[in-house]
């Protein structure tokens, strides 16, 4: 185990037991101030097609943002060590799959990274340089390495008591573009002489 996994697990841990002590009423009344921010940004005005995922682990509610019937919406399921994405709209069932997730029906057609105009990214955490700690999977990291995903307007979604100042970063590591909480959106901020 390298180093900065040995600092990012204890994080990690810390974090998600802040965040499942939150009553459901915070959680509910935090989520919807989320959604109305990112509902007035203009990156989510100007996107016509939003990926996106649906809240687990008291993970921010974005159930809102799904009120706007002018977008087109896709959902990811795990396949092996990658996330494929699923064209999904509001009226469509989910189905539980890996990690207790919900996921899009299979059968639902592909969405392309040519045809997404906004990924909203679930997090632990995300600092001020626009760093994300995640789950631990890779899943994100590995979509975000591919150049075609890599050009995809990207926000992270968090509650502000996980914005934090900085996180251990991999090498592999690839900054958000910025990042949205209950009390407001923030851009990433350039970071220079980062190091290990």
């Amino acid at each position: 185990m390298t180093s900065i996994n040995c600092q990012k697990q204890p994080l990690r841990r810390k974090l998600l037991a802040q965040r499942q002590a939150r009553s459901a009423d915070w959680w509910q009344s935090s989520s919807d101030r989320i959604c109305d921010r990112l509902a007035n940004c203009d990156d989510f005005i100007n996107a016509h097609t939003i990926v996106t995922y649906k809240s687990n682990r008291q993970e921010p509610n974005l159930d809102r943002l799904f009120a706007h019937t002018t977008k087109q919406w896709g959902l990811p399921r795990c396949v092996g060590k990658d996330l494929h994405w699923h064209h999904w709209q509001p009226t469509q069932p989910l189905a539980i799959g890996n990690y207790g997730i919900l996921e899009p029906d299979p059968a639902l057609p592909q969405l392309l990274a040519e045809n997404v105009d906004l990924l909203l990214v679930p997090a632990v955490a995300i600092d001020r340089g626009g760093y994300r700690l995640g789950y631990g999977g890779g899943y994100y990291d590995r979509l975000r390495a591919d150049p075609c995903w890599r050009k995809i307007p990207t926000i992270g979604i968090v509650f502000d008591f996980a914005y934090v100042d900085s996180l251990p970063i991999d090498p592999w590591d690839l900054p958000l573009d910025a990042v949205c909480t209950e009390l407001g959106l923030m851009r990433a901020e350039l970071q220079v002489g980062v190091t290990d």
